[in-house]
């Protein structure tokens, strides 16, 4: 999303509004996979405070995920805000990493989107709050089955230690 900024850098005080579709691209993240179907809507605005220019928006959308625990399809809402500092290449410190720098006058939004999509998405999401997620054993998704799979089977990477520990409490 390529803004012009020319008229927000003229104007000391000067304000341009956003309200623009943004395509995001499809992210893997964190072990989950994004999908977005629709664009996402950037709405806000750019400041000029006479020193920096300051980007404030809200970006919201749809995206279809997958449930942590039983890894049902499902799709869930996203709304984060994206609230930076930019300022041209040739007035500022390039070592300050607060500051967003760009050249001319335009500014390409499309990274720093994605950028604090990343920081602002959750970690995992759930298709209810109680979900049972899948059997270990059998793979059975123990929301919409039961299965047989004994459930005190000890996973055998803990076998040396529960037999230390049965021992410790045979011994006392």
């Amino acid at each position: 999303m390529l803004i012009d900024l020319t008229e927000v850098i003229k104007n000391e005080n000067g304000k341009l509004d956003i309200c623009e579709d943004f395509h995001m691209p499809e992210i893997s993240f964190m072990g989950e996979e994004f999908e977005f179907s629709k664009p996402f809507k950037a709405v806000g605005c750019i400041t000029n405070n006479s020193k920096a220019l300051e980007l404030a928006i809200e970006v919201s959308g749809k995206a279809k995920v997958h449930c942590a625990r039983c890894a049902a399809p499902l799709e869930v809402t996203i709304q984060f805000p994206v609230k930076e500092t930019l300022m041209r290449e040739d007035e500022t410190n390039p070592e300050d990493d607060e500051i967003i720098l760009y050249k001319g006058k335009e500014i390409e939004l499309d990274d720093i989107i994605v950028s604090n999509f990343l920081v602002n998405v959750p970690v995992k999401y759930l298709c209810r709050e109680d979900c049972k997620g899948l059997c270990p054993h059998c793979g059975t998704n123990l929301n919409e089955h039961t299965c047989n799979c004994d459930k005190d089977v000890l996973d055998p990477r803990w076998e040396k230690l529960a037999e230390i520990m049965k021992n410790m409490t045979d011994t006392k």
